[in-house]
């Protein structure tokens, strides 16, 4: 009882648990709460963190994870699933996205319940990935399309706003390459076998059927063919067993007859182009050779096509709080607090100053000699002097910067590491609650590598024969801290994540102020500031050993080229020890980390400031301290 009592969400973690094992139809079945990712591994399964204040978010995300993750595991067979995984990773990726819909579907098909609480999950992913922000299919990731479409015509239900997003953008190269094989879905879903061979057509038909490898029906059929004893010429008579074998051979896998006519009989050519017949006008075409090739995939990088990337499967955008519990985030932001007491004084009277300009500009920013407004005081003395003189009024300027956000991209490398991420997350915190008063939205983001000196793309390439000069090896880790429509109040704690032990490992900037400019362009406001606070160059050791010298610092002169070139977004940079003026052409370079605060306070001032000559003045300094 006193367990309930510390933490309230205890007795719902219980029940979804329990819930949870009767839906998979496993008893045995372990369930967690973690920070981790969810998943299944073994008899463990992983479901999202729910805190003591048990949100409305918070519920509806585990519940959709329980149910999603259950029925894969009620309805999926895993030998089934080996056995028809294509070989390529675009197929592969294909594959399973169809298999998950598939036992999605399943569920709401017997479960209907399931069905609102994985929309949740589905929506709550979609919108942290920020699908409804792509504009164009190349942007948009087909497998993730093809199995929103799947779940959607199996279902019958609309998908949630952002994932629907990413459906309609592929959805008419999908219907027309593979709409007739769709039209089989229903019959399929029930028998993960049948389903298998489906996905495989829908695979061949969008133009992947090269990655598919060899048909497992085809090897099984050759195989039994060299078991059975006596000659070809014996078993060439037995015509019943052949149509079979045929029959079975069509419906398993469309291009086998493709295959077969190179090396077999003109007598097996007539069978397969009869069964190319019943499997439509696609099945006509070499292997290769669809009829019309998907879209080739967009430059890693926009500022530079060339920019390579050797696997980005396991890069993370991520938001804080997914990183540690809530009780660790507190713990976290309490040690941060009491590290900078020292600090809040002189942090503070910056911040009061900048509130202070700011407000005078939104209250008392006038325009005189109107002819209607308010009256305007200081000159009646005027009309007393001349009675024949009208009076005067004036009129409150629109706030220049009423509608504006500004982004902070904070450094979080292990080279910022003690005094400077503190200082770096403080003045953070200050600044984004001194604009929200002045109605100025603010975006925190962070951006790091989830390992140090390479990760699981390192040891993929390293595995896979060590190609030259394959681009970036490391995963990317970007920290969303607080979104720009997030209150400060909410996210506070979070800022707290950047003392966490362990975080704070490699920098590659380039990629991070690409990702941060994305997420800038597409939002509503008519300005949009980007400030980059950062200690170095960017350095990835598994990166640049294996690739020019200035692969990565090259990479990040040319995103900071594409940014000031677009003039979407306003640019500017504060270099920590280090002069990043030779990267940027508005930035600032400090020596000392407690000048950070006045350097950060003083820029987005000069932004503010109504007189373009001050602005011109303060922002020329390249230099503080």
């Amino acid at each position: 009882m006193a367990r309930d009592i510390d933490n309230p969400a205890d007795p719902f973690k219980k029940a979804l648990a329990e819930a949870t094992k009767v839906m998979a139809d496993d008893p045995e079945l372990t369930v967690n709460y973690s920070v981790d990712p969810s998943g299944v591994s073994g008899d463990i399964m992983r479901l999202p963190q729910v805190s003591r204040r048990m949100t409305r978010d918070e519920v509806l995300l585990a519940r959709g994870t329980a149910d999603a993750l259950a029925l894969y595991r009620r309805y999926h067979d895993g030998a089934t699933h080996a056995r028809y995984a294509p070989q390529g990773e675009m197929a592969r990726e294909l594959y399973e996205a169809m298999e998950t819909a598939r036992c999605e579907a399943m569920g709401a098909r017997d479960m209907p319940g399931t069905a609102g609480n994985i929309d949740a999950k589905i929506g709550h992913e979609a919108a942290r990935r920020g699908y409804g922000q792509i504009t164009q299919a190349s942007e948009a990731p087909l497998p993730v399309a093809a199995g929103y479409m799947i779940r959607h015509l199996a279902t019958g239900r609309d998908l949630p706003k952002d994932a629907a997003h990413v459906m309609e953008l592929w959805r008419g190269f999908i219907e027309e390459q593979a709409g007739g094989t769709l039209e089989d879905l229903q019959a399929k879903l029930a028998d993960q076998t049948s389903f298998a061979r489906f996905a495989r057509q829908i695979i061949s038909d969008l133009g992947y059927g090269d990655q598919l490898g060899e048909d497992p029906d085809q090897l099984d059929d050759e195989a039994q063919d060299e078991a059975e004893p006596g000659t070809e010429e014996e078993q060439e008579p037995d015509s019943t067993g052949q149509d079979d074998q045929d029959q079975d051979e069509a419906e398993a896998s469309p291009e086998q007859s493709q295959e077969q006519t190179q090396d077999q009989s003109q007598a097996q050519v007539s069978a397969d182009e009869m069964a190319d017949q019943e499997m439509g006008e696609e099945a006509e075409l070499p292997e290769g050779d669809a009829p019309m090739e998907p879209p080739p995939p967009a430059p890693v990088s926009e500022a530079d096509p060339g920019y390579k990337v050797y696997d980005s499967t396991h890069d993370e955008e991520i938001l804080a709080e997914e990183l540690a519990e809530p009780q660790e985030l507190e713990r976290l932001r309490a040690y941060l607090d009491q590290q900078l007491e020292p600090l809040k004084g002189a942090v503070s009277r910056l911040a009061n100053k900048l509130q202070r300009r700011l407000q005078a500009q939104q209250n008392r920013s006038w325009e005189f000699d109107k002819e209607e407004g308010v009256l305007d005081a200081g000159r009646l003395a005027r009309v007393v002097a001349n009675p024949t003189t009208p009076l005067s009024f004036k009129v409150e300027k629109d706030t220049e910067f009423r509608d504006t956000v500004v982004t902070l991209l904070i450094d979080n490398s292990g080279s910022m590491r003690g005094r400077p991420i503190s200082i770096a997350a403080i003045c953070a915190d200050v600044l984004a609650r001194t604009l929200e008063r002045c109605s100025v939205k603010v975006e925190i983001l962070g951006f790091t590598t989830r390992a140090w000196k390479g990760g699981l793309a390192r040891e993929k390439w390293l595995a896979e024969g060590r190609e030259q000069q394959p681009g970036r090896l490391n995963d990317l880790r970007h920290i969303i801290y607080k979104s720009a429509d997030s209150p400060w109040r909410r996210v506070r704690d979070n800022l707290g994540l950047m003392m966490k032990e362990g975080l704070l490992k490699e920098n590659i900037d380039g990629e991070a102020l690409e990702w941060a400019h994305k997420r800038m362009v597409h939002r509503p406001e008519a300005r949009k500031i980007l400030m980059v606070i950062s200690d170095g160059a960017p350095v990835d050791d598994s990166t640049l050993s294996v690739n020019p010298a200035n692969y990565l610092e090259k990479h990040l002169r040319d995103v900071i080229a594409m940014v000031e070139r677009k003039k979407q977004v306003e640019l500017l940079a504060i270099g920590i020890g280090h002069d990043v003026t030779r990267y940027y052409e508005r930035a600032v370079t400090i020596t000392d980390v407690e000048q950070l605060a006045g350097a950060m306070t003083e820029q987005l001032a000069a932004l503010f400031d109504s007189d373009p000559r001050a602005r011109a003045r303060v922002m020329g300094i390249r230099r503080a301290g």
